[in-house]
């Protein structure tokens, strides 16, 4: 019987903690929990692979430290970050630094196992980076230059009206555009459009 694949939740919330556990045991999942981002460094150089819950706003250190450490000392655990209303910049900062994917607080079980299991399979064939590229782009190249324009204002973090003010468009039109490329891109969420975009190299 193969071993269960481990999950590092790092989460100062005791309840979120609890309720992850829970919920990642009864899928079959190894869970660690760790109640903020100084322990689990003490810990991360000798963890067994698997992939890390992380959530992006912690009082000693803040996901983004944990991540860059994490790369710092070579522990290349697949990250996917959990985020608060309101912190989409932070998480695209995030996704710029590695991380995996994102998902918004409070999110449904099918959603987070989604994310899991899409960390884990990147950590399982990270040497296709190369193609992941390539493709990326090739699904790039179908957008016209307007929805280009609105994609790169969501890489850089921003919200919809200042795409508008920055484009000199309404942001009904952004909202748009943003619908309209999400579509070509096939893609249901944001974290899933910035995966593109990153992936090419934008």
């Amino acid at each position: 019987m193969s071993k269960p694949y481990s999950i590092y939740v790092v989460d100062d919330d005791e309840a979120i903690r609890r309720s992850l556990s829970f919920m990642l045991k009864t899928s079959g999942y190894a869970v660690q929990l760790f109640e903020g981002g100084n322990a689990f460094m003490k810990a991360a150089t000798d963890l067994s692979p698997g992939c890390v819950l992380l959530d992006v706003r912690m009082p000693d250190m803040d996901g983004l430290e944990v991540q860059r450490e994490l790369r710092a000392r070579g522990v290349m655990l697949p990250v996917v970050i959990m985020t608060g209303h309101g912190d989409i910049d932070m998480a695209v900062a995030a996704m710029k630094g590695g991380a995996s994917d994102f998902i918004e607080k409070p999110f449904e079980k099918a959603a987070l196992l989604g994310c899991v299991e899409a960390a884990r399979r990147i950590s399982v064939a990270d040497r296709g980076a190369n193609a992941r590229a390539q493709d990326a782009q090739a699904r790039l190249n179908i957008l016209t230059d307007r929805e280009r324009d609105v994609l790169d204002g969501l890489v850089e973090g921003l919200p919809n009206k200042t795409i508008a003010y920055d484009l000199g468009i309404s942001p009904r039109t952004v909202e748009i555009h943003r619908s309209n490329l999400m579509q070509k891109l096939e893609v249901k969420s944001l974290a899933e459009a910035l995966r593109i975009a990153f992936h090419a190299g934008e």
